[in-house]
């Protein structure tokens, strides 16, 4: 079979992707990825079986948004002339789209038009990503054309992926038919996300944030959180892996609150690359914020660290209480940087309670990893192309969600 992934995202950061493809390349479909690129990297390459056709440059730390739209629509219009040129030569049989934004789905209408199955792949609400962004109520024009949008991208969809049950539940309320869409939460793909080994023996304690510098991941509250406990624990550092448009305020606080010599701000690194530097923490934090769009965005990081033999402390949202409990996380009440500087104290001084938590939560991981998505996600693969899953059987019997509170 012949898939194409289109995603406004760096290839290579993205694990959901990232696992897709593989999955898909590893039993012997052609897949092309066509994404964004990062500087000093080349437009095209091979990665782990897949080829990645890099045809834009972004700069992660883009805010505004009439650049940002300018940059999205150059990306929807490159892309749809690549996508027409390579299904002219080989025809696709499934276009996979990843949002955000939706529309993107759009730039594979050549492919639709001749035979190509479409998915959309929600992995944030539109509407409510940008209302939380830019400070958008839900009767404003902004939101009630974002929801448009979204209706109309999946009504040129031929299927919907939500990325987790809330909000698969949200969009069945507005947008698409319940037997067009399903939800696959994105667990971590245990080919990557596994044991090796800790590295490291300094005598250090590690507190580690992997992922965006967005405003709704919270990232300020755990350095303000750090501040309050930093000269409780001579011993401790919290390193922070990512980008984004927070990156330069984050910078500014940790300068305000004097932590230049125990924060440590790093940039990109590749997936496997966190993946090691996760286990060798002693202590994850999701700090993501709970008034608004992070209160239902479910955050890949915290089954990463699960994975990986790490504890994590992660917020009393609505999405992480509903797949949760406090047997294999340690939860602090959402925004509140007090009680999230109580919950690293006590984690730090309860290494007892540190490696109950994570025996547990690597538990909860076995029984709920990407081994046991993939067959849902292959299954609905065959059913657009019309390709009788003799494996697995039909996509709908499988279950794709992780079992809340396991």
């Amino acid at each position: 079979m012949k898939i194409c992934m289109l995603a406004y995202a760096f290839y290579e950061s993205d694990t959901r992707i990232m696992r897709y493809a593989e999955t898909l390349a590893q039993r012997g479909d052609q897949v092309d990825v066509i994404a964004l690129r990062r500087e000093n990297q080349g437009v095209t390459g091979m990665v782990s079986g897949v080829n990645v056709f890099r045809i834009q440059r972004r700069s992660p730390n883009t805010a505004g948004k009439v650049s940002y739209l300018v940059e999205v629509l150059l990306f929807l219009l490159r892309a749809m002339v690549l996508l027409a040129r390579r299904h002219v030569v080989s025809r696709y049989h499934v276009v996979h789209v990843h949002s955000v934004p939706d529309f993107l789905v759009f730039a594979a209408w050549f492919p639709k038009l001749t035979g190509a199955r479409i998915i959309l792949d929600i992995h944030d609400l539109l509407p409510e990503f940008y209302a939380s962004k830019y400070g958008a109520p839900p009767d404003s024009l902004l939101y009630r054309s974002l929801v448009l949008t979204e209706r109309v991208s999946v009504m040129f969809s031929d299927h919907v992926i939500a990325a987790n049950d809330l909000w698969l539940d949200r969009l069945i309320s507005r947008s698409v038919q319940k037997e067009k869409c399903s939800s696959m939460v994105n667990v971590p793909d245990e080919a990557i996300f596994s044991l090796k080994g800790r590295t490291r023996s300094d005598g250090k304690f590690i507190i580690l944030y992997p992922g965006t510098l967005n405003w709704h991941q919270g990232v300020d509250i755990a350095l303000r959180a750090f501040a309050l406990i930093a000269h409780e624990v001579p011993e401790a550092e919290f390193h922070i892996y990512g980008e984004g448009p927070y990156q330069t305020s984050l910078a500014l606080l940790v300068q305000e609150r004097g932590l230049q010599t125990r924060v440590r701000m790093n940039g990109f690194v590749s997936t496997r690359e966190i993946a090691r530097l996760i286990e060798d923490a002693d202590l994850g934090v999701v700090p993501k914020r709970t008034d608004g769009f992070g209160d239902e965005a479910f955050s890949t990081k915290i089954m990463e660290f699960m994975a990986l033999g790490v504890p994590v402390i992660i917020p009393d949202s609505r999405v992480d209480t509903y797949y949760f409990n406090n047997s294999i996380a340690r939860f602090f009440k959402g925004g509140d940087e007090r009680d999230l500087a109580h919950a690293m104290l006590a984690l730090i001084g309860q290494p007892e309670l540190r490696n109950q938590l994570a025996s547990n939560a690597l538990e909860f991981v076995e029984r709920n990893n990407w081994g046991r998505m993939k067959m849902k996600y292959l299954a609905l693969i065959d059913s657009m192309a019309g390709k009788r899953a003799e494996t697995f059987g039909p996509a709908s019997e499988i279950p794709g969600v992780i079992d809340p509170k396991l």
